[in-house]
């Protein structure tokens, strides 16, 4: 079952250093059905219900070419979650872990990714399905899904000259 603030046995929480601005930029709004993170999908779902995606000006004009792709991947900010747990027991399994071996939104710096099957574009507003997150959620970035593109070869012998970086 989600949670809202509880502590569950084994998990430690930690003061939280005095925040550094990384000159983080939210560039949209996401709007979807969910207003609790108790009716919120665990993971989304591509066939789920079309969310959203507000972009912000100065920003509309980036999404030039973005229709080209059939997945995007979302990157948002989890406004609601906690940022203080280290050490968390999910109740799935009611083991003790390190926030970093999870996929919990429970986090130091809680960024939320989703693989988006996109639905179109309208004017502003990217329209998805599959994003698990509250109505409101901030938007970080959206990027094509990184499987659209081919990897890049890696280095051969006699690529770069001594000296360059």
């Amino acid at each position: 079952m989600v949670r809202e603030n509880e502590i569950r046995e084994g998990e430690v929480v930690v003061e939280l250093p005095p925040p550094t601005d990384a000159g983080l930029i939210f560039i949209g709004r996401i709007r979807t059905p969910w207003n609790s993170r108790l009716e919120t999908p665990r993971q989304g779902r591509q066939d789920g219900p079309v969310c959203r995606i507000e972009i912000f000006d100065p920003w509309v004009p980036a999404l030039k070419g973005l229709d080209l792709y059939g997945e995007v991947e979302v990157i948002y900010w989890l406004h609601q979650s906690r940022r203080d747990l280290v050490l968390q027991s999910p109740a799935s399994d009611k083991t003790t872990r390190g926030t970093f071996s999870l996929r919990s939104p429970v986090r130091p710096n809680p960024l939320g990714t989703s693989i988006a099957k996109l639905v179109g574009i309208e004017g502003s507003t990217v329209l998805v399905r599959g994003l698990d997150c509250l109505d409101g959620t901030p938007l970080v970035d959206l990027k094509p899904d990184r499987c659209a593109f081919t990897p890049i070869a890696p280095p051969q012998p006699g690529d770069f000259e001594v000296g360059d970086h």
